[in-house]
């Protein structure tokens, strides 16, 4: 027995010891890498936070730079023009030189955030600007507006060409996302930020429909008369109108006929018409109709043109089915269509929030009350964020910032804001800030705090003045900002956001 296993391990192979060795270094150095992995994934969990950079328009000493972040100085304040920043989690930043105030000439050039110069086959490079109702600025994200040989294209941020540079003109259609207009022998059409063609270039104009390109278009033909395409091209109305309202409702149209708004269906054949100035809204739910206005009073009126609610009304909207939000004077209220007052006329301002079945009612003191589906006021307080998609808002009551779910469950910071490190806390009336564990990182010593922002700091005021702390509780810099005027308290390591919110620019003055 003994003598058969003698020889069986005297027939296999020796040991290689200098692979046996090279394959335990090789385990080695995975195993060190892995810990080391461990140890960055823990620092960066600990540190609340393992983000990618973003990147954020910098204003000092009257000059244009970028920062990041960390409030590093990414791009130097050295440019007199705003320097745009169309997506801020990508290194593309458009800056504006040389500009003839005269002529109205001036150049562009997109950088990166290592101060080189990108996408140096075109002439010019520009952000695609838009503005929404309440006259709010944004950018495509996605997409840049170029020139080439006198002509306009798109390229992505990565300079990816998403539209040849053949075009007279590349503009917006006005307040709608992801709705390009681009022009041929004075026409336009209609492309989305991918390059999808969607309307060929046969229109005299093309408008949106409220603020939803889901909704649909507004087409001008060149004899000047307006039609409706859906989203995806597809004629809905015949363009044959004299006006097409920008008013959205399901499959009905405000169109203008001989000088006289009526509602029509997508035949053509009328559902409402009657003694009134305008239309404001199509209803959209169980009832048939329209809002409508006359002697500058507003009023309910259905299919069967009959009048539901009176035009006694300064301001009307529907905010649900058969409820609506109204206005007396210089007040708002809530009404039913029989209407009945369901919350009284006492409030500077009404809004309805869809997805939380809510209503924000805003004093004049610009104290909310929160209002349910049942007309209760359930909580009061000044809100200061509604977050849809995590089903939370926030509201400063009793000078202590608290959060709800749309229940109206209050809701720790630590459950709402998960991967922050530190959360604001209030103590003997001063503001300090406690880890996940309710140890206290921040003593109480401020005034007034905010929470942290996504890019881990926190506003700490303190005798009038507003400074910031790190995501580790370390004071960036002491208070010294005053911010009365701001509108929103933001920084970005020492750099304030500036008072025009809708800029998103940091500056410290």
């Amino acid at each position: 027995m003994s003598s058969r296993r003698g020889r069986r391990y005297d027939d296999e192979p020796h040991l290689n010891y200098k692979k046996v060795i090279a394959v335990i270094l090789v385990l080695l150095v995975i195993v060190m890498i892995i810990f080391m992995i461990k140890r960055i994934l823990a620092k960066g969990k600990e540190a609340g936070r393992i983000t990618s950079a973003s990147y954020y328009a910098l204003y000092t000493d009257n000059k244009w730079g970028i920062i990041d972040n960390t409030g590093k100085e990414v791009i130097s304040p050295s440019y007199q023009e705003m320097i745009k920043v169309p997506n801020n989690k990508k290194d593309v930043f458009l800056c504006t030189y040389d500009i003839n105030n005269e002529t109205g000439e001036y150049k562009t050039k997109a950088l990166n955030s290592k101060n080189e110069e990108i996408f140096t086959e075109y002439s010019k490079i520009e952000a695609i600007e838009n503005v929404d109702k309440n006259n709010n600025l944004w950018y495509e994200e996605n997409v840049l507006k170029v020139e080439k040989d006198g002509k306009y294209g798109l390229i992505d941020l990565t300079g990816k060409q998403v539209l040849p540079c053949e075009y007279e003109n590349i503009t917006v259609v006005a307040g709608i996302k992801n709705s390009i207009k681009v022009q041929k022998d004075g026409k336009y059409g209609l492309v989305t930020t991918e390059g999808t063609t969607v309307l060929e270039t046969i229109y005299k104009d093309i408008l949106g429909i409220e603020d939803d390109y889901k909704n649909g278009y507004i087409v001008i033909g060149t004899d000047g008369k307006y039609g409706v395409v859906d989203y995806l091209g597809k004629q809905l109305l015949e363009a044959k109108y004299e006006k097409v309202e920008p008013i959205y409702g399901k499959e009905s149209y405000v169109i203008t006929e001989a000088g006289k708004q009526k509602l029509i269906n997508a035949a053509g054949e009328t559902l409402v018409e009657g003694e009134y100035d305008s239309i404001k809204q199509i209803l959209g739910y169980t009832t048939q109709g329209i809002i409508f206005k006359k002697d500058n009073k507003f009023g309910v009126m259905n299919t069967k043109k009959e009048t539901l609610i009176n035009n006694e009304y300064d301001d009307l909207k529907e905010a649900k089915d058969q409820i609506f939000i109204a206005k007396k004077g210089e007040k708002y209220g809530i009404i039913n269509l029989q209407n009945e007052a369901k919350v009284d006329f006492n409030y500077k301002s009404i809004s309805y929030d869809t997805t939380a079945d809510l209503f924000f009612a805003e004093d004049e003191e610009f104290k909310s009350s929160i209002i349910d589906s049942s007309f209760e006021v359930k909580l009061q307080g000044i809100v200061s964020e509604i977050n849809d998609e995590k089903g939370y808002f926030k509201i400063r009551k009793d000078n202590e910032y608290k959060y709800y779910n749309f229940k109206f469950e209050e809701k720790d910071a630590k459950d709402i804001l998960s991967t922050n490190t530190l959360f604001l806390s209030k103590q003997d009336g001063k503001y300090g800030f406690v880890n996940n564990k309710g140890e206290v990182i921040v003593d109480y010593i401020y005034d007034d705090a905010t929470e942290q922002n996504d890019a881990g700091y926190a506003a700490v005021k303190k005798d009038g003045k507003w400074g910031s702390i790190d995501v580790n509780g370390k004071v960036v810099i002491e208070p010294t900002y005053n911010l009365e005027n701001n509108y929103l308290i933001d920084f970005v390591g020492k750099w304030h956001l500036g008072q025009d919110v809708n800029m998103n620019y940091y500056c410290d003055k």
